[in-house]
Order: C-alpha cells, then structure tokens, then sequence
C-alpha cells in the first residue's frame, strides 16, 4: 500500500469507522436471513430445487469489509460488476433491499421480476450487474468505462471477482485493453483462498494477483488481514486515479469465506473449520472501535437491531409478493412488440 494509501486509512473519521461497521452489520444480517430461509423447507434431506429459494446460494460471510470499504467511495452512477456471490457488492452499492430479496425469492417484486435469480442481477438505476459465468464481468466494465470516458463525465467502472477468475483469459485481455485505452475501470479480486473446494496454491502461480498489474504497467497493491480500512484506503488512491483520468488499476484483498462455496457444502476439503470463525471480520472491527472508543456496545446494538428491521422488512416483502404467472414466462425476457 502507498503512503497515500496509508494516510486515506488513518484519516478516516469516528463517523466513517461506525459507516463501515454498520455496512457489514446489515450485509451480513441480510445473508443471515437469506441463509434462514434458503434452508427453512429444503428437507427432508437437501433438496435444492425445494422450496421458497430454490437452486444454488452463493453466500458472501466473511466477505463484508471488500464491498465496505470499496463501495463507500462510489457514487451511484459508477458502474459496479460481480460474480455469482454478489449480494454484498449489491447491498453496499445501493441496491434497494426489497428488490434484491423480492428477485432472490423468485417474485415478481424483484430486479427481474423474478426471471433471474440472485446470480443475475441487474439494476440499471445503481449501474449494477452481476453473472454466474466466471470472469465475466470484466469486459462489461470496460465497456461502461469507455462510455463514461466518451461522455466525459468522471464516473467510474469496478469489476469484482475471486481469486480464480485471475486466471481466465478474460481478466487479463481486460487489463490490457484497460491499460491500453487508459479507462477509468478499477478491477478487485477477492482472494478467499478457494476456488470452489481447490485451493489458490493449487490453481495460482503467483502468491498475490496484485503482482500481475505490472505486466500491464498499471498499479496494483494486495491489501492483507480482511481489513476494511485497508480497502478503503486503496479503493480511494484507485477510484481517485481513475476519476483523473489515470487510468486502471488492480487491488486484490485477501479475504475469508465463512461458510461454503454453496449452501449445501459440506466443505470436507477445508482443514480450518474449527478456526476460520476467530477472525470473522465483524466481531475483529468490533473491537477495534470499542478499544478506540469510537462506539459502545449500545451503539453496535443499536446497528443490529436496524438491520434485522430492515432486513425482515424485506424478506416479508418478497414472502407476500406474487410468483410469476407460467403462462408469462417469457415475458420480460425478450423484446415485445419490436418493429423489424
């Protein structure tokens, strides 16, 4: 991390620290919830295809602090990319809680009306996206990047995604051309160390992304501990690059995935089980602000309570919410009425 970096990190207010804990405080009440509900009638045994949330669920515990301190610098007409585990890049983007959960459940009350499921959603209003398709979203983000370049506004494009997606063609033809072209498009891995149950020394020949940047003669910093202020502070030198017309650059933040790649995992490949939970990023910010004195224990109540508010709030929305019609199934998803 650059001295500047450093310096955006220490220079953050009491009120921005409680910001980012309280952004990961509702991210993870809402994921909390999804996974309440995901599992409440997949029995008896596991059914994936049961239930009010059928198919797969890629949750993002342990994840928090990269949409966090990420997304606190983004406006909402910057454009913002994700993978198949995108609900915390969502929520720290704006995404309106009702339309996420109502299109997670399948209702007509959702982004797509219920037709996409929470690996594809889209939001045109907060300029977000997100695919199942590995490394898919980063040639979109260049292209939102040129457009903002080509309408000359300052607007800003990020793409996420994990550790493996480093390795696809995709991730590097984007760097290349962004590096090119010189577009105001930031890329940020999220390294959680496994690539469904393969671990990065298994798949990846380098110890850090960050590292691949300089082949492209773009900045690139690797920010360790899951700290949220350290992706802060980097997200802030990039964004801040990227704005001035400086070009691209590449953050990777070494992260943690608290529960399985999907629910129904049952992660028998991963040794540290029993441990991963001490250094949930939630609990480890906590007291950081509590031995700062930056919050009490009262102030963190009162963050969890106005999460579980609005985030139950939003499950009985879509729980009351329509299914759509079968007979409709094919509305929204192709253009109706098109002269030829």
């Amino acid at each position: 991390m650059t001295t500047e970096a450093t310096e955006a990190a220490t220079a953050l207010s009491a009120e921005q620290q409680r910001g980012l804990l309280r952004q990961m405080i509702l991210i993870r009440t809402f994921e909390e919830a999804i996974l309440r509900e995901y599992h409440a009638d997949k029995g008896p045994g596991f059914d994936i295809g049961k239930g009010l949330i059928p198919g797969e669920m890629h949750l993002a515990a342990g994840q928090e602090p990269v949409a966090a301190g990420l997304c606190a610098h983004l406006e909402q007409g910057d454009a913002l990319t994700a993978a198949h585990r995108p609900h915390h890049l969502a929520i720290a983007k704006g995404m309106n809680l009702r339309s996420l959960t109502g299109e997670i459940f399948g209702r007509e009350s959702g982004l797509g009306r219920g037709r996409g499921g929470h690996m594809h959603l889209f939001d045109p209003s907060i300029h977000f996206s997100c695919s199942g398709i590995v490394a898919e979203g980063f040639p979109p983000a260049l292209g939102q990047a040129f457009a903002f370049r080509n309408a000359g506004t300052n607007n800003v494009a990020v793409a996420v995604a994990g550790e493996g997606a480093a390795n696809a063609g995709a991730f590097h033809e984007s760097l290349n051309l962004a590096a090119l072209w010189k577009l105001p498009v930031i890329f940020v891995i999220e390294d959680n160390d496994w690539g469904i149950s393969v671990p990065r020394s298994g798949s990846t020949s380098v110890p850090s992304n960050a590292v691949r940047a300089a082949g492209y003669g773009i900045p690139g910093v690797r920010v360790e501990g899951n700290d949220v202020e350290g992706v802060y502070a980097a997200a802030a030198e990039a964004v801040a690059r990227a704005r001035a017309g400086e070009g691209p650059s590449l953050i990777e933040v070494h992260t943690l995935r608290l529960w399985g790649h999907f629910e129904g995992d049952a992660q028998g490949y991963r040794p540290d089980l029993a441990t991963v939970s001490d250094d949930d990023p939630i609990p480890v910010y906590s007291r950081k602000l509590l031995d700062a004195g930056v919050l009490t224990d009262a102030d963190i109540a009162t963050m969890e309570d106005d999460a579980r508010t609005q985030v139950e709030d939003a499950v009985e929305h879509a729980k009351n919410s329509p299914t759509p019609n079968p007979a409709e199934a094919l509305k929204y998803v192709f253009v109706e009425g098109a002269s030829s």
